[in-house]
């Protein structure tokens, strides 16, 4: 055992796991990572797949929508289990991922 600490997050749907994200760097504000697919991540792979295609389109209306549907059926947690508060999560069909978060939710910090 080579002693590397290894840095996840997890990608839950209710109290499911659906993957984990291993990073693998990071182009501030974006942190990147290989993502490994747990039973339960089929159902989403065809919104994160319109995510990315309006976003290469620039359909910015139609990324905002998969944005909203992402973050309101997924959490994100950091290794020692608690949540991040926000984040914007796009997963790529080659395998990999990409994220932004904030320490608060955008909610709390519009208010």
């Amino acid at each position: 055992m080579s002693g590397r600490r290894v840095d996840l997050r997890n990608i839950s749907h209710g109290d499911q796991e659906i993957a984990r994200l291993t990073l693998t760097g990071a182009d501030v504000p974006w942190t990147h990572a290989e993502v490994e697919e747990l039973p339960g991540f089929e159902e989403f792979r065809p919104l994160f797949t319109e995510q990315e295609r309006a976003v290469d389109e620039e359909g910015w209306e139609r990324a905002d929508v998969c944005y909203t549907q992402i973050r309101s059926a997924l959490t994100m947690t950091f290794p020692d289990g608690s949540p991040v508060a926000e984040f914007m999560l796009h997963i790529h069909d080659d395998g990999t991922a990409g994220w932004r978060r904030h320490d608060e939710s955008f909610d709390a910090v519009n208010q």
